[in-house]
């Protein structure tokens, strides 16, 4: 008799059965052993059937020896709908910059953020700095997302933003005194209750740092000394403090916000805190945050699988300033490329949808590092003057070149750019000619992609491919046939080069001279 893998072997005498099974003998009645046999048999046919059905794909198996879970019989059919692959109901669209940063990516946000229902900024801090022209009235924006004169929108700064709560306020403040422009703007903004504060202090350790570099290296990072990168060390070090504290218990908070800034006072010795004066003022800052902190997981949530919304997300810095991507060390502390969007929202990445590069006519650089197509020249400093180079968050003198292709592609490379927006294009109008990098070499061998090593940019030399300017003005120009060919060439050549097309072309300051090709 067979039951399951094991052979029984009986054995008949007067009224017991001998029966032996897996090596050894038992003795017992007929009855009993007909019992036990019918039992294994039904043991073994519930086996076989959950072995069939693993293989048919309905039940869940298990490879570690771990029992079968075995289905009930009145379970519920799974709804099939559930696993059909769905297309995200809203995607975010995505503006970076595609250079060193200053390509004019608050022009290209504030163009597609007059019928966006919402607008954020997901990295970085008040070392941004966006110009936007609406009504002849000049905003800077260096925390609140530009998006923010759209009175319908609503604006959102995420978690992975750093927040300056003394400089948001001012910010607004300024911006106000300009025009209407920004009238009603709490009303309409939103705060990650994640994102992490910049406090006075992180500041003064940024300011403290740049000094310290200077005396022992001889040459500093050129950072914006707004505490960025102090602020976005507190958090690697899981010591900061987030908008949720703030807005919670402030005994708590204020606790906490002393054992920070002693920690930093035993790093800085010499660090001037004044740590009741701004805890003074923080607990007037939580009241008016209080109404515009959200839960920002929640609320981009909401927004992606809810009705239908256009949303944008505005980067800061730049793609060659990206923590990871760009020329480090000489970068910001966030990263500024298309993960930072994921990363600093808490949007999941198959709801991005369209990513748009900004790439200026020429190349720009505030601070120091690596510069290949530097003109440090009559044409650097025509583009300096013609183009008003001068930093929005500090006023530096930014350093001016030709257009770098090979740095534009290799962001490209990492974001994924759908298309491209070239601004300032009327600022090469009294060019008569004009050079486009194109490859670089390092003693005189060409190297196939961007290096990491700083080293080595240092020391590429660049390849160019020199075009005809136009030598008239584009300024008025309001769509791609009415620039001159040769504009029109150029704008081909960098399409042809990256493989991108350019989808805008800014030939001014205003909106109106933001031409749209396709």
């Amino acid at each position: 008799m067979t039951t399951g893998d094991k052979t029984q072997s009986v054995t008949k005498t007067d009224s017991v059965i001998w029966w032996r099974r897996g090596g050894q003998h038992f003795l017992g009645t007929k009855n009993a052993v007909k019992r036990f046999s019918g039992e294994r048999k039904e043991e073994s046919s519930m086996a076989s059937d959950s072995i069939m059905a693993n293989r048919n794909g309905q039940e869940s198996v298990s490879l570690n020896g771990e029992p079968v879970v075995k289905r009930p019989r009145d379970s519920v059919e799974p709804d099939l709908s559930l696993r059909a692959l769905k297309e995200p109901q809203n995607k975010v669209t995505v503006v970076l910059g595609a250079q060193w940063g200053d390509e004019g990516k608050g022009k290209v946000v504030d163009l597609l953020a007059m019928d966006a229902d919402i607008v954020c900024r997901c990295q970085g801090g008040n070392n941004a700095g966006h110009t936007v022209v609406v009504d002849s009235v000049e905003y800077d924006f260096h925390l609140l997302p530009s998006g923010v004169l759209n009175k319908k929108a609503t604006s959102f700064i995420g978690n992975g933003v750093v927040i300056h709560l003394p400089g948001l306020f001012e910010e607004a403040e300024k911006n106000l005194n300009k025009g209407k422009g920004l009238q009603g703007w709490e009303e309409r903004l939103k705060i990650s209750d994640r994102a992490h504060i910049v406090f006075n202090f992180h500041q003064a350790v940024d300011g403290i740092q740049e000094q310290q570099r200077q005396q022992q290296e001889g040459k500093n990072l050129g950072t914006t000394k707004k505490g960025i990168g102090p602020a976005y060390s507190s958090k690697a070090a899981r010591n900061g403090l987030r908008v949720c504290d703030l807005v919670s218990d402030f005994k708590v908070f204020e606790d906490k916000f002393r054992m920070l800034a002693e920690h930093f006072l035993t790093m800085y010795p010499n660090l001037n805190v004044d740590v009741d004066g701004e805890l003074k003022q923080l607990k007037e800052f939580a009241e008016r945050l209080r109404p515009l902190v959200t839960d920002g997981v929640y609320f981009m949530h909401k927004a992606l699988t809810g009705p239908s919304k256009k949303i944008l997300v505005e980067g800061a810095n730049a793609a060659l300033l990206d923590i990871d991507f760009g020329t480090y060390p000489f970068v910001t502390s966030s990263n500024c490329t298309v993960g930072g969007v994921c990363t600093g929202l808490g949007v999941p990445p198959s709801y991005v949808g369209r990513v748009y590069g900004v790439v200026k006519a020429y190349t720009t650089r505030v601070g120091v590092g690596a510069f290949p197509t530097e003109q440090d020249s009559e044409i650097g400093e025509l583009l300096q003057s013609r183009g008003r180079e001068f930093g929005v968050t500090t006023g530096r003198r930014r350093r001016c070149g030709w257009l770098d292709l090979i740095l534009v592609r290799y962001a490209h490379m990492v974001n994924g750019f759908s298309a491209i927006a070239l601004t300032k294009l009327d600022i090469l109008d009294t060019l008569p000619e004009i050079k486009v990098g194109v490859a670089y070499k390092v003693d005189g061998e060409p190297l196939p992609s961007f290096p990491a090593n700083m080293d080595v940019l240092t020391r590429v030399s660049v390849d160019y491919q020199t075009l005809p300017g136009w030598r008239c003005s584009t300024e008025s120009a309001r769509s791609f046939e009415e620039l001159p060919s040769q504009a029109q060439n150029y704008i081909r050549f960098i399409e042809d080069f990256l493989q991108v097309p350019v989808k805008w072309v800014g030939v001014g300051k205003s909106r109106e001279s933001m031409i749209k090709l396709f």
